[in-house]
Order: structure tokens, then C-alpha cells, then sequence
């Protein structure tokens, strides 16, 4: 019985999580596609996000936990990315970039205006994390 509890109260979380990454106001759209706490490292969840990108698309500049250490890998086409000051940098499929405890995201795009992208977000983050992504206002 308490094993079903916590399953669903996991599903609803990471439902809950996932509506919450929908972002899609500027051709790109990022969904939750994998939550497991780890079990070898008590109060850290794997998270994995998918973001499609229209051809032309961006997201916004961002940040993400200050607990989140990501790993990134296009799986389609070819994306942008700039993260900090360093130079802003075009990744093609097959090709990772990492993001470190609060680095700033600045340019995350298509670089295509004619084919769409595909990128796989991997997050080890505090379990505790609601929001894994927070847009910048500028």
C-alpha cells in the first residue's frame, strides 16, 4: 500500500514537473521525460528533458538549479549555445556540451531556419527541485 502511495505520488510529481517546463513561445518546447531519484546518492533525482526546436527556433536566456549539473546532447540537427561569456558554439548531432551549478544559459537556438532540433537535457539536481528552468528578463 505504501509503496503505491509513493509511486504515485512520484507520477503525479513528475506530471506536475513536467506541465511546468512547457515552454513553447519562441519555437521551442521542453518536456520531462525521465524523473528517478538516484539511490546511491540520497536527496538527487536524474531528470531528463527533451526540447524540440521549430526550424528558427530559440528559448529564451536561462538558468536552471543551483543544485543542477546537466549534461546535453543534440540527437537532431544542429544547435546554438552559448553558456556564461564563453563563445557562443554549434553543436551537431552526436555532439554534448556540459552546464555547471549556476551557470547562465544566454543563446540556446536552431541553427537552422529550415530543419528542426532535437536536444536531450540530462539533470542530476535535488530531488527537492520543482522549477529546473527559470528565465532571465532581459
Amino acid at each position: 500500500m505504501i509503496k503505491t502511495i509513493l509511486c504515485t505520488a512520484a507520477i503525479a510529481t513528475s506530471l506536475a514537473t513536467g506541465s511546468a517546463l512547457a515552454h513553447d513561445s519562441h519555437g521551442d518546447k521542453a518536456k520531462l521525460i525521465y524523473d528517478h531519484p538516484l539511490p546511491n546518492v540520497p536527496g538527487k533525482s536524474m531528470r531528463a528533458v527533451l526540447v524540440e526546436y521549430e526550424p528558427g527556433g530559440t528559448s529564451a536566456g536561462h538558468t536552471h538549479p543551483k543544485s543542477a549539473f546537466i549534461f546535453a546532447t543534440v540527437l537532431e540537427g544542429a544547435i546554438r549555445s552559448q553558456v556564461n561569456d564563453g563563445p557562443v558554439t554549434t553543436y551537431r548531432a552526436g555532439e554534448s556540451f556540459s552546464e555547471f551549478p549556476g551557470d547562465r544559459h544566454g543563446v540556446s537556438e536552431n541553427a537552422s531556419t529550415t530543419e528542426p532540433a532535437k536536444l536531450l537535457a540530462v539533470f542530476v539536481v535535488d530531488t527537492s527541485e520543482t522549477e529546473l528552468t527559470t528565465y532571465n528578463d532581459d
